[in-house]
């Protein structure tokens, strides 16, 4: 399975045109494979989060391909993007962005209710079990906002992992996390590509976190420098 190439990128150039044009990302190029946890890295301004939006595919203004899970996705539609990422990614933010005013398992629940495949039932079912993964399924009738910051996070992260995403892209999924929370987070990151099979994908600035992922590439002034 490890063999299997969930994303590849292939010479992924962006500019950015305001104030001034700018080549923020130059000549991208590399593979993931399935189950691997991969991290990106590089101080601020180096491209890293801007790459993960192109991954993500909710950036289409790049030159160059992504492909994922051997479907090519540059240049399809808005809707036709969206209709993937709803089944085939999960995303987790350094902001969580739950709906605060909503239950617990109401926002985790969401995602699922979007994309329709399973019953009410079902989709509830395995809203508790990520969220006892998670150590809040006691929470799970709590408006959201009643939570912890680091208890809201757990709470997007079950969310991401609702549809059962074959990759997850994190955004500095921990940079608001204590560093109890922030090791719960790898574990459980580390634990979903050994046991299921997914795929990470998270920009860091923590070393440590880094570090004990599979593999790390390290962006500087838009290019791939290891």
């Amino acid at each position: 399975m490890k063999n299997k190439i969930a994303l590849k990128a292939d010479h992924i150039v962006k500019y950015f045109y305001e104030p001034e044009k700018f080549q923020v990302l130059k000549d991208i190029g590399f593979e993931v494979k399935t189950g691997e946890f991969l991290t990106l890295t590089g101080k601020s301004g180096s491209g890293k989060s801007t790459l993960l939006y192109i991954l993500s595919t909710m950036d289409t203004s790049y030159e160059g391909s992504l492909v994922i899970n051997n479907e090519l996705l540059t240049g399809r539609s808005q809707n036709q993007l969206a209709a993937f990422r709803n089944e085939h990614i999960g995303f987790v933010f350094q902001f969580h962005y739950l709906l605060l005013d909503f239950t617990v398992l109401d926002n985790v629940m969401l995602p699922a209710l979007k994309l329709n495949k399973k019953s009410k039932e079902e989709i509830e079912h395995k809203a508790y079990e990520n969220l006892k993964l998670l150590g809040l399924e006691n929470q799970a009738l709590k408006m959201a906002n009643k939570l912890s910051g680091g208890q809201q996070q757990r709470v997007a992260i079950a969310r991401a992992l609702i549809n059962d995403p074959s990759i997850i892209m994190g955004d500095e999924p921990t940079g608001n996390l204590d560093s109890k929370n922030t090791r719960n987070v790898f574990d459980i990151f580390k634990q979903l590509t050994r046991e299921k099979g997914q795929t990470i994908i998270a920009v860091t600035h923590d070393d440590d976190f880094a570090r004990n992922s599979d593999r790390v590439i390290d962006l500087s002034d838009g290019k791939i420098v290891q």
